[in-house]
């Protein structure tokens, strides 16, 4: 028998966080090396400690989560999500609107699915989670995406987005904060992205699944919040900020004006149905979770470990010739950017393999966000502060080595 091929819809499919990078580090680890993972944004992995309120509901309440649920989740996590999202100013929302999903990532295939006909568009973001892009790709759908400045912060370049929506455009996908610069974007940003999805009719799809985690007292605006009139998808949930990763705990929020989602919502319920439904111990700890503020706030001040821990990093690069970065205000990522002339990089990924291979540090490039330069790669920054400073270090002597070769 010949060999059986793939579907030809997964030639386009690929997530470099979990790549090929990730597997020669598994290899490794099987050989005996320990491997510093910095491509994960997996908190647990690095000592960070689920909050006692999360616990507290998930035991209480284990034997709710025996039987199935309503497909669209339990009634009073739907509740919880919808009193948040309006404490977050987004209006006429019903916990009917909300859709709890095993992750934003099962939220994301769904809504590519029920949205997005074979041929469509989606702008996003570059650098991208490729979760997105491969979404879009899984519908038939088209990827396009829209430069971030790194020069301006990070911001999307608005002259860009508009000349890239063509007849075939749906949605537009704004992440914020951004995975994986770490950006938050301000309220006249914002403003200005939605009045282009306002003149062009298109679709938002908001990603703000970071709004927890951010630093130094900037406010987070919700994009259904400054714009009621528009379609809205709201997509959230408590991985990074409860520090649950592994309950895969996610939602999609549907807001508009004259309930201009219902198509849309219909469909997610047809396809919510054929799962079944969400993870249930997942939703019996989203009430609780979402009204503790106070274990995730700590991590985000000077002492906490997400503060301390950015200090670190930056301390380092700002002593490292031939590296820079836009420091992150949101999150636990950066996305560094190497003079790849002096270190003779012409591979992001022949660079991330060297390092693995000598230092034992495993990043992930940049080309993996769709990022189309070879000279930028992220990082999480979740190990302690120490073992980072170490880390960015063991990086810095790694380019010097790069440096050398490159001058013989």
């Amino acid at each position: 028998m010949d060999k059986i091929q793939s579907a030809e819809r997964m030639d386009l499919i690929h997530s470099d966080i979990r790549g090929k990078l990730y597997h020669e580090a598994l290899k490794l680890e099987q050989q005996g090396e320990k491997i510093l993972r910095l491509n994960t944004g997996n908190p647990a992995a690095f000592g960070f400690g689920m909050p006692e309120s999360v616990r507290e509901a998930l035991l209480a309440g284990m034997d709710r989560a025996v039987a199935y649920c309503d497909s669209r989740g339990m009634k009073d996590a739907r509740e919880a999500i919808c009193g948040y999202e309006t404490g977050k100013g987004i209006r006429d929302i019903t916990p009917d609107d909300v859709f709890i999903c095993n992750g934003v990532s099962e939220a994301a295939q769904m809504l590519c699915l029920t949205m997005l006909d074979p041929g469509d568009e989606v702008l996003m973001p570059c650098p991208c989670y490729s979760l997105w892009s491969n979404g879009a790709r899984l519908a038939g759908a088209v990827p396009v995406l829209y430069t971030c400045d790194e020069q301006q912060d990070w911001y999307p370049d608005e002259k860009d987005i508009e000349q890239k929506i063509t007849p075939r455009t749906r949605a537009l996908l704004i992440i914020n904060p951004n995975n994986p610069t770490g950006a938050v974007y301000d309220k006249e940003a914002l403003l200005r992205l939605l009045d282009i999805a306002r003149r062009h009719h298109l679709i938002i799809i908001s990603d703000e699944i970071y709004d927890r985690l951010v630093l130094d007292d900037i406010p987070h605006y919700s994009c259904a919040a400054l714009a009621p009139d528009l379609p809205v998808i709201t997509c959230n949930g408590l991985s990074k900020s409860h520090i649950i990763c592994g309950f895969r705990c996610g939602w999609c929020v549907l807001s508009g004006k004259d309930d201009i989602l219902s198509d849309i919502r219909d469909a997610m319920e047809r396809l919510s149905s054929m799962r079944l439904c969400g993870n249930t111990l997942t939703q019996l700890v989203i009430p609780a979770a979402l009204k503790d503020e106070a274990s995730t706030k700590a991590m985000l001040v000077p002492g906490g470990r997400l503060w301390e821990q950015r200090r670190a990093v930056m301390e380092v690069i700002s002593r490292t010739e031939g590296i820079t970065a836009v420091e992150n205000r949101a999150a636990f990522y950066l996305f560094p950017k190497l003079d790849i002339k002096s270190f003779g990089i012409e591979d992001d990924h022949a660079f991330g393999l060297g390092l693995l291979r000598e230092k034992h540090i495993l990043i992930v490039p940049g080309t993996g966000f769709g990022y189309p330069q070879q000279d930028h790669f992220r990082i999480v920054m979740l190990p302690e502060p120490d073992q980072l400073r170490t880390a960015m270090e063991d990086i810095g002597d790694y380019l010097n080595t790069l440096r050398e070769r490159n001058m013989k």
